[in-house]
């Protein structure tokens, strides 16, 4: 009976009691979660695929690689290209794919005109569809 009612006790002051905690930390600390949050709402890209279809190295690496753009973009007007410089190579890559078979198709597609690979990249998503509504009974005129 006393251990009853001890641990009755006892409950009833934890109870009562009400814990705080402080958290003492260093300012640069919260400055860079701060900025690598800001950084974070800044990008407008997500994990996907693309297709690379060339890689140059050398003199006349970029200008290459700009010329593989326009050749490119004149064939597939409704891709997008990307030229990305990964010292010491120009790499063009083409496509912005949600999946790794999406990307395979599109290389499937290509391959007769373009010899290339998927390969994991950051690619931009496209902007959210809008939406069009029906009018509404009442304005559609049809009673």
């Amino acid at each position: 009976m006393k251990k009853t009612l001890t641990v009755l006790a006892l409950l009833a002051v934890c109870g009562l009691v009400q814990a705080q905690v402080r958290v003492v930390g260093d300012v640069a600390v919260e400055q860079m979660v701060a900025k690598h949050v800001e950084l974070n709402n800044k990008s407008k890209t997500i994990p996907g695929y693309r297709v690379q279809i060339a890689s140059f190295s050398g003199t006349s690496s970029k200008a290459n690689a700009f010329d593989l753009r326009d050749r490119f973009s004149a064939d597939f007007p409704e891709v997008q290209v990307y030229i990305v410089f990964d010292e010491p190579n120009f790499k063009v890559k083409v496509g912005d794919f949600r999946t790794r078979l999406e990307a395979y198709a599109f290389l499937q597609k290509i391959k007769e005109f373009y010899k290339g690979y998927v390969t994991k990249d950051n690619i931009s998503p496209d902007p959210p569809q809008q939406l069009e509504f029906a009018p509404d009974d009442e304005m559609s005129g049809d009673e």
